[in-house]
């Protein structure tokens, strides 16, 4: 059993309930994505703060995704990542960060593999429309306005069936 972090002890006593904790989470969260972002876009047109501020929302909005038996670094930069991402993607710029910067954070922890058998069968148990949806962002990493072009379909319906995509998904083969 690994030893738990102080972001995992903060989220915890946060998701919990604890104000002070949350506070402070996302402190030093704020710090760490900062850093990421300051090295990834270097001396880019893009502020680094816009990347902090958009990660921030998106960790909050999402803080109930976090597995609370993972640890939390790798949860937090693949959130700042897609935000970097997604604000390359409006200015029309592609950026590409070598996984070597990242090797400490992700050095030790468990991932899963999927396999493509694996990822077949998951994206099987959806209906057509959200195999495409999830399909589109989750596996092509397209942005959520692409998708809801490509599909000619609202950007709410692509966000609403890729919703009910990942919670049949848990459903079925979730823990």
């Amino acid at each position: 059993m690994r030893a738990r972090n102080d972001l995992e002890v903060l989220l915890n006593a946060a998701i919990e309930g604890d104000e002070r904790a949350y506070a402070e989470f996302l402190r030093r969260s704020a710090g760490l994505v900062r850093n990421f972002a300051k090295r990834a876009i270097g001396n880019g047109a893009l502020d680094p703060e816009d990347i902090v501020q958009e990660a921030l929302l998106a960790i909050h909005l999402k803080r109930h995704t976090w597995k609370r038996d993972s640890a939390v670094p790798p949860w937090l930069y693949a959130i700042a990542h897609h935000k970097l991402i997604d604000a390359l993607r409006r200015r029309g710029s592609r950026l590409e960060v070598p996984i070597e910067e990242f090797s400490e954070t992700l050095a030790g922890q468990e991932a899963e593999a999927v396999s493509e058998h694996d990822m077949s069968r998951v994206l099987a148990s959806l209906s057509a429309g959200q195999r495409a949806v999830v399909t589109a962002l989750s596996v092509e990493g397209r942005s959520i306005s692409e998708t809801a072009s490509q599909m000619k379909i609202t950007e709410t319906a692509v966000r609403v069936a890729f919703h009910r995509g990942l919670a049949a998904i848990k459903r079925r083969f979730g823990h």
